[in-house]
């Protein structure tokens, strides 16, 4: 073999190693974005085609706080005017984009359709910056990702609405609604409060408005989610996961968890490894935690495991200790997503954030994702919260590293510290000001410990979703959604009503 070829091969093999890296839930987000797509397969009332939608495109500004900045880009955007009649006119509904791929699929499915076609509305859905297909910068560089932050995300929106009033010719008078989960459920509480002339209204679900650096509260939730099930299951994967870190101290214990947990790299090379061990652990803690966030949720792709499934295999007293059952979760979410062997190499997944290609197998969103944490809200589910069921290994410290590791130096401890608190001050956190605002949250979310979730301002009240998971309120109905659930929606469809009235 060719000197060139042998180190093509090489190049080729460090590469495969590199995506190998990248997780399926990593940072509470999941691979797509946090909203997931609506499902497949689902009975619609008056099945609803797309036949009345089309994939447009906007040219944006680049930097919207730097007037002599002439730079733009196109940003993708959907339509669906089947509800609208132009000549008696109506609302116009708005689904923002977040951090994961527009898709047409929320077009014509979702609790905002049924919404769209009660109330006749014209429906735009604005894909996110840096996001999907919409690519300002040639690449994701760090020097190009400071044009992504929720202020320009804010600013597009604003600009793409006073743009379509034009181009549709809208009333002066007309009434904007906003919809967004998740961040996107966050941009839609801020769009209002920072355009109230352009958003008449919006509907935030699961939206962590609170920016925090340490989210120590996330497991607390997934821990309190398990409880539901049964205080055994509780104590079974907090006993596997002290087992698991007495086995990490001998060496047949290390060939043990290599076997159990179908480690992609032998553990006992990174026993001295302090970041490698805390990424073995926070993956094995989100094998629970992806799957109590999107508890019983009704995603396309939701592959029916729930707290029950998980909470079954950990107090089977038949498939022996706590260890063997925690290595039985791990190889049903490994094979739930796919995924050959567990990887927790710590210097893999930072060399695959690392990379700043659109081709990317992260530019889907992870490298993005984890600048805006940052840069701008934190949201570290750190092991810091006690009891600790899953261990004390990966602190919010460990997270502030990966900045560091991931973007340079400047990004450290102090930085993200006034960051966060700059992002409170501008947007007011669980303080904000703001009216024709609906805030909805569900119990098992472990995202609602950031959010409003009890009703202070009755111009902006709180639905709160007894054992319900994130932005459930968004999905399409099914025959055997909670009825809270069923009433929240309700509930949401009289507030815009009343909106609109206004």
């Amino acid at each position: 073999m060719r000197l060139y070829e042998a180190l093509g091969l090489i190049l080729f093999l460090s590469l495969v190693n590199i995506n190998h890296a990248w997780r399926n839930f990593y940072r509470g987000r999941g691979v797509g974005g946090n909203l997931g797509y609506p499902p497949r397969g689902v009975k619609l009332q008056g099945r609803i085609s797309n036949d009345h939608v089309s994939t447009e495109w906007f040219t944006q500004k680049l930097d919207h706080f730097q007037p002599n900045d002439l730079r733009a880009w196109k940003q993708r955007y959907y339509v669906n005017d089947e509800f609208y009649d132009a000549q008696k006119g109506g609302p116009v509904f708005l689904m923002i984009g977040g951090e994961g791929e527009a898709t047409i699929k929320w077009m014509t499915q979702g609790t905002w359709i049924d919404y769209a076609k009660k109330f006749g509305a014209l429906c735009f859905q604005l894909e996110h910056r840096y996001y999907g297909k919409s690519h300002p910068t040639k690449d994701l560089s760090t020097k190009n990702l400071q044009y992504l932050t929720s202020q320009q995300a804010l600013a597009d929106l604003a600009y793409f609405i006073s743009s379509m009033n034009e181009q549709y010719k809208l009333p002066s008078n007309v009434k904007w609604i906003a919809f967004g989960g998740s961040y996107p459920g966050s941009l839609a509480a801020w769009l209002r409060n920072k355009y109230p002339h352009l958003v008449h209204g919006a509907m935030s679900a699961s939206g962590p408005l609170l920016a925090e650096i340490d989210f120590f509260d996330y497991f607390r939730v997934v821990d309190e989610a398990l409880a539901t099930y049964s205080d055994d299951c509780v104590s079974a994967v907090k006993q596997g996961t002290q087992q698991v870190g007495i086995l990490l101290l001998h060496m047949v214990g290390q060939r043990n968890i290599n076997q159990k947990f179908n480690l992609c790299d032998p553990i006992e090379k990174s026993i001295d490894n302090h970041n490698d061990i805390a990424n073995f652990f926070e993956v094995l803690a989100g094998n629970f935690a992806g799957v109590v966030q999107y508890n019983k949720d009704n995603r396309q792709g939701s592959n029916n495991i729930t707290i029950d499934t998980l909470c079954d295999i950990m107090t089977n007293q038949d498939l022996g200790p706590p260890v063997p059952r925690l290595a039985e979760v791990n190889s049903l979410i490994l094979n739930a997503t796919n995924q050959t062997c567990l990887d927790y190499k710590y210097d893999k997944m930072i060399a695959s954030l690392r990379n700043i290609s659109w081709d990317s197998e992260t530019a889907e969103g992870g490298r993005q994702w984890t600048y805006q944490t940052c840069i701008e809200f934190g949201f570290f589910q750190s092991s810091t919260y006690k009891p600790q069921v899953f261990g004390d290994s990966f602190p919010a410290d460990f997270f502030i590293q990966q900045c560091v590791d991931i973007f340079g130096m400047k990004y450290n401890a102090s930085f993200l510290e006034d960051a966060v608190e700059r992002t409170n001050i501008l947007y007011g956190a669980l303080n904000i000001d703001v009216s024709n605002v609906v805030f909805v949250h569900g119990s098992i979310d472990p995202w609602h410990a950031l959010g409003i979730t009890k009703t202070v301002n009755q111009n902006a009240p709180a639905i709160y979703i007894e054992g319900t998971a994130h932005c459930a309120n968004m999905y399409p109905e099914r025959g055997d959604d909670l009825p809270a659930l069923k009433a929240a929606r309700v509930q949401v469809a009289n507030l815009i009503d009343s909106w609109l009235r206004l």
